[in-house]
């Protein structure tokens, strides 16, 4: 690709001379001998240069008001400064101006061409930088949440005030599946940093020294096999966001030290002793009730309340059952793209078993349907017979556990004489309904044990295990 270098010189041969030693490297030189025409080139020809390279004084004005006037128009473009009347005052204020270099005549065209290749170095990376954050604003922007239910026109309405306002801290709710993922990218790309790293973690993901060592980072000799300098995912993303996924599985001692992180705006790697100053905005995701969790003693409260600064509460599918005539047809066209297919009918059978279906994997499960039946289809109609979806699931589908129900969660599970009735429909996660089992066995053996052990029909140091996990009470 060739790049435009805009030269202003008002010296004729000056003029000439750098812009057939440029072209002859590759440039495409354009030459302006005023500042006037030097703006009706970038603001009425539109053009883009990639360098520009200026004498400092000319008979139209000084060349650093002109970079002031102008610069909001050319975002990547590095600038050079060539004068011969050098002056402190001039170079200070060109380099906080933001140029790359100010050279003084005459200036060898060696050394120039060295900085001239330095500053288009700088410059590539520059739009290299800018081009992602436009990609990521065009896929990422509010509009990309897709649906057409009033639940899917309300969270975008969020998320377009919230990329309006630089929040310090935002807690993403919702079940699996409902595009945390996204919503944490939306808030991103469409945000004031935009233009910084957006950094992710999954925090269920990393054992617990490894997550600790990838949030903080550590210096050679911290722990055994530190063998060099780590930056970590909090210094990565300074100036930009940290999308922590799953932050209610983060044990709580590093909820602790992430806090303390988040309150000074500093930390130190582990094995450091210098504290390392951080701009970070947070994003924290997770699909269980940190709420809850903070009275259960499952999740710092003081963290809770500091990332919380707003939340985004993501509805399951099966409440916004009409966001699939969006949803569908978006994938659809999405795997005929990726497969070569050309499936274009979907029967009002399909239809009629997606609307019916529960959703349980929300979103994500519908993408998985969708993507099985195109690639298994042989022409233009959707394959019903590919769908392979469970009969129609009740909105709550009982699972009978012979325990006796305490009042304290009649809002999700349902009491029987003999037993109780945990939802499957994916609003209690798996370690979620253990930790209900095993307290509603402690509540029924007014906390003792070993009472509640033999009614469960588990050895004593078992669910010692679960009651320590889980962070209950026992007598015993």
């Amino acid at each position: 690709m060739i790049e435009t270098l805009l030269i202003i010189e008002d010296e004729k041969l000056l003029g000439t001379e750098l812009s057939r030693h440029y072209r002859s490297h590759g440039w495409e030189v354009i030459l302006a001998k005023t500042l006037e025409e030097a703006k009706n080139l970038i603001l009425k020809e539109r053009i883009e240069p990639l360098l520009i390279l200026s004498d400092m004084n000319l008979p139209d004005g000084n060349a650093l008001d002109f970079m002031e006037s102008i610069k909001k128009h050319v975002n990547y473009t590095e600038w050079l400064f060539l004068t011969g009347y050098g002056s402190v005052p001039d170079s200070v204020r060109a380099l906080r101006l933001g140029a790359y270099d100010f050279l003084e005549k005459p200036c060898d065209l060696e050394r120039l061409d060295l900085v001239v290749t330095s500053a288009t170095r700088s410059a590539l990376m520059q739009r290299r930088v800018i081009d992602q954050t436009t990609q990521g604003y065009r896929r990422y922007s509010p509009e990309a949440y897709l649906g057409r239910s009033e639940q899917a026109h309300t969270i975008r309405e969020l998320l377009t005030k919230l990329t309006k306002v630089p929040f310090s801290a935002l807690i993403i709710g919702g079940e699996s599946g409902t595009g945390k993922g996204l919503t944490a990218r939306i808030l991103h790309y469409g945000g004031p940093r935009a233009q910084h790293p957006m950094i992710e973690v999954n925090c269920a993901a990393l054992p617990r020294e490894l997550l600790e060592s990838e949030l903080f980072g550590h210096e050679p000799g911290a722990f055994t096999g530190a063998s060099g300098r780590h930056r970590g995912l909090l210094e990565q993303a300074d100036g930009g966001t940290l999308f922590m996924d799953e932050i209610g599985e983060m044990p709580l001692d590093l909820q602790a030290k992430l806090l303390k992180a988040i309150e000074d705006h500093k930390f130190r790697r582990l094995g450091g002793e210098k504290e390392i100053n951080v701009d970070v905005q947070i994003v924290a995701a997770s699909n269980r009730d940190l709420e809850l969790m903070t009275r259960d003693g499952g999740f710092r409260a003081d963290l809770y309340h500091r990332l919380s600064v707003f939340k985004v509460i993501l509805p399951p599918l099966r409440e916004a059952i009409e966001d699939l005539n969006e949803l569908v047809p978006l994938f659809v066209a999405e795997y005929n793209a990726k497969a070569g297919r050309q499936v274009k009918n979907i029967p009002d059978e399909v239809w009629q078993k997606l609307r019916s279906h529960h959703w349980p994997g929300n979103v994500r499960e519908l993408r998985n349907v969708i993507e099985r039946c195109v690639l298994f289809s042989d022409g233009h109609v959707f394959p019903l017979q590919w769908l392979q979806l469970p009969s129609q699931i009740p909105v709550i589908a009982p699972k009978e556990i012979t325990l006796e129900l305490t009042g304290e969660t009649q809002n999700q599970a349902k009491a029987h004489q003999q037993g109780i009735y945990l939802p499957l429909d994916g609003s209690m996660a798996l370690d979620d309904m253990d930790r209900f089992i095993i307290k509603t066995a402690l509540d029924r053996a007014d906390n003792n044990l070993t009472a509640a052990a033999r009614d469960l029909g588990a050895t004593r140091e078992t669910l010692r295990y679960r009651v320590r996990k889980y962070h209950l009470k026992t007598v015993d």
